[in-house]
């Protein structure tokens, strides 16, 4: 074996070390690529061959190199652009809302089992930190759409602690559709008490179930939570149906 294929076949087990970064979720869709100095420094590796690694990575859309920011790590899905045509497609058709919400429960509820079996200490202290970013902003004046980043940060958080790969890029490529379905819900639910209360209770026992380690609790409360919401979304279309006849019928009369 001469030098050059050294060199290749060594720059290809780097590679594989840092897709195992990427599989064990030590590094997220979008998560800024150390550089090679500290790549070299933590894989014990000489720059050159984390610089031949990095390059191949690029060459199979593993990451990707913005010119004077670094490079960044691509979702398996590629959700990177946050217009794409099925968010539109939501924007005209809303039904597709309750469609969402479907994969919701069915994702965010593994995510939560998951979250609950596999999350580290960093893990919890990220969940902890959006939860109490979240609840800290009842406190002050947010608008809907820095409330809908907060509650859409805390569920994140949680799929991202589930550690596998494909639920955490799939749940990423959703990224756009996903919060717009929070600020649906925030839109519509959380200047009603007692819908804001319900959500909140959720989000709690949510918490509390993955921060103790309670796998089957933390996906039955999840699975909970989504369906609420659907249920509650349901009922307020319903009642806007109802006040839009009643307008109409009294218009009518008064022709």
């Amino acid at each position: 074996m001469n030098t050059g294929d050294i060199v290749q076949t060594r720059s290809m087990a780097i590679s594989q070390r840092l897709e195992e970064l990427i599989l064990d979720g030590t590094l997220q869709p979008g998560d800024k690529v150390p550089s090679e100095r500290q790549l070299s420094e933590r894989l014990k590796v000489s720059r050159p061959l984390v610089r031949e690694s990095l390059k191949e990575l690029r060459g199979r859309g593993v990451i990707e190199t913005r010119h004077g920011k670094g490079s960044f790590i691509i979702g398996m899905l590629d959700g990177r652009e946050n217009e794409t045509p099925l968010s539109r497609l939501y924007e005209n058709h809303p039904r597709l809302l309750y469609d969402l919400l479907e994969v919701r429960e069915l994702l965010e509820a593994e995510a939560a089992l998951l979250a609950a079996e596999r999350g580290t200490e960093k893990d919890f202290y990220k969940i902890t930190k959006a939860y109490n970013a979240m609840n800290q902003s009842k406190d002050n004046e947010h608008d809907l759409i820095t409330a809908a980043h907060l509650d859409h940060a805390f569920h994140r958080s949680i799929y991202e602690a589930s550690h596998n790969p494909v639920l955490v890029h799939t749940l990423q490529s959703l990224m756009q559709l996903m919060l717009n379905s929070v600020v649906a819900t925030v839109s519509n639910l959380y200047h009603r008490d007692r819908q804001k209360q319900q959500i909140d209770k959720h989000h709690r026992q949510i918490y509390n179930a993955i921060i103790d380690r309670k796998p089957e609790t933390a996906k039955k409360v999840a699975t909970e939570h989504i369906r609420n919401i659907r249920d509650r979304m349901l009922e307020i279309e319903r009642e806007e149906q109802r006040l839009a006849r009643e307008k109409n019928w009294h218009q009518h009369e008064h022709r």
